[in-house]
């Protein structure tokens, strides 16, 4: 056996010494950085008590912002968007009431962007209508088609797909598939290998970038985004990905309630932008696409794409904004209930201020970390004047905010603190008072399946009182 420096016994100390010097220095960073002092605290007894743990999780998921990557993501957005400019439709002016031009105005100011009228739309609420819908749209594509999931996998619906795209790929289509490999984890080589050979262009959104795995920017930064576009002329997003349970094939969540929206007219010029931004981060080329501006209807829409690389939290600032900006009413269906302390003191000003604030939630569970410290946000909430409802016939996913009777949001934004800062999100936006209508009927019949949920903690299981708080304390990295 060595001796002296250089004994087993010294090394691992000096080993166990570091673990824990980094530990502190990380915990430190967290207080020093973190955006909330609830994330502040949770990471910093997450490093402190359990740094063997904790050290390599706050390296996948603490927040990082490295510099190159962040260049390298607006060089992208800059790329896509300038030969957008070049090709693409000028803004017209909007004449909205009073009401909804105050509601939009603030949503324009962090797109960054500006409303387009002349949209058609079209309310989808069942997976079966969905990719129905949607397959119809593919198999009449004559150019190109663009699909962006944050799920994609080698199921049922998944070899559906793969089928319609691989014949119009023969057919002489151009094929773009752009899917996240964190939320596609298991996805089978075989079937990203038969897509390649038939001709289809599918892409690991991270491709481009392998020497950031070892900073693993990968799993942290996810893109969420749901965006299919047909030729420049049709588009759909919202919350549905490319997998069986999304129409109701997975026995343990059950029946799948979501809502996606599909687009003809200025609006599906957005979406096809920020697919062309994705693209060329994940592959480095510049598509050249069509961008149309032909009118198809009557609403007015914008799209506000939010993600790491923003200057501020959109992700965020798009719910706080809706809160605030709201009279009458705020209708919020997320699966996730995790928001941070500045969104849960907007909803309950908007609940004191007379606003009706509805919060519809999953309550059965995919992601056990979320849903149980969804329980003591939901907790934090109580006597509030915030009505919150657990869905429970089968399991809720849509993305969906409704503003007043004026404006409506369809997209992936969760509201919970990854979507807001981390993840690569997108909704549509729109200021109609019919498809606000229309929109306020099928969150009505949501609520009408459930009842709002006011049980205590304290007289919940055991298990469940002492989870729930803990988990909460990680909300910020779930």
């Amino acid at each position: 056996m060595t001796s002296g420096w250089f004994s087993w016994p010294v090394l691992i100390s000096l080993g166990l010494l570091a673990f824990h010097a980094t530990a502190a220095v990380f915990a430190f960073r967290a207080v020093r950085t973190a955006r909330t002092p609830q994330g502040a605290v949770g990471w910093a007894v997450f490093l402190l008590v359990i740094p063997y743990v904790s050290v390599p999780a706050y390296l996948m998921f603490g927040d990082f912002r490295y510099p190159r990557t962040l260049r390298d993501r607006r060089l992208s957005e800059i790329t896509a968007r300038m030969h957008e400019v070049a090709s693409g439709p000028g803004a017209r002016a909007l004449d909205l009431d009073p009401e909804a031009a105050r509601i939009l105005h603030g949503f324009e100011a962090l797109a960054g962007d500006r409303a387009m009228p002349g949209n058609a739309l079209r309310l989808m609420a069942d997976g079966r209508t969905v990719f129905e819908s949607l397959f119809a749209a593919i198999r009449a594509a004559r150019r190109y088609v663009l699909i962006e999931t944050y799920i994609l996998r080698d199921d049922g619906l998944g070899r559906a797909l793969q089928e319609l795209v691989l014949q119009k790929s023969r057919e002489g289509v151009r094929v773009c598939v752009l899917y996240d490999p964190f939320g596609s984890y298991g996805l089978h080589n075989d079937y990203l290998a038969r897509m390649r050979a038939g001709g289809i262009e599918v892409v690991n959104f991270h491709a481009r970038h392998p020497e950031r795995r070892l900073a693993l920017t990968r799993v942290n930064f996810r893109n969420h985004r749901k965006i299919a576009i047909v030729d420049g002329e049709v588009a759909f997003t919202g919350g549905y990905n490319i997998g069986d349970e999304y129409i109701g094939r997975n026995p343990r969540l059950g029946s799948w309630r979501d809502t996606m929206v599909r687009i003809e007219g200025p609006l599906v010029g957005p979406l096809q932008l920020h697919f062309a931004e994705d693209w060329h981060w994940a592959t480095g080329e510049v598509l050249a696409l069509e961008w149309r501006n032909e009118t198809r209807g009557n609403v007015p829409g914008l799209v506000l794409a939010s993600g790491p690389s923003d200057r501020a939290e959109t992700g965020g600032l798009f719910f706080l904004h809706a809160i605030t900006a709201a009279r009458s009413r705020v209708w919020i269906a997320s699966p996730y209930f995790t928001p941070d302390t500045g969104l849960m003191q907007a909803l309950r000003l908007a609940a004191e201020r007379g606003v009706d604030v509805r919060i519809l939630m999953a309550g059965r569970r995919d992601h056990w970390l979320v849903w149980l410290a969804g329980f003591a946000f939901v907790e934090a909430m109580r006597d509030s004047g915030v009505k919150i409802y657990r869905y429970s016939e089968g399991f809720m996913h849509q993305k969906v905010v409704l503003v007043d009777d004026a404006v409506s949001a369809i997209g992936s934004h969760n509201l919970d603190s990854r979507s807001s800062r981390l993840n690569f999100e997108v909704s549509a936006i729109f200021a109609d008072p019919e498809f606000a209508i229309e929109v306020a009927a099928m969150l009505e019949a949501d609520f009408a399946r459930t009842e709002v949920y006011d049980r205590p903690l304290a007289a919940a299981p055991l298990a469940l009182r002492v989870a729930a708080p803990v988990a909460r304390l990680f909300a910020p990295l779930l």
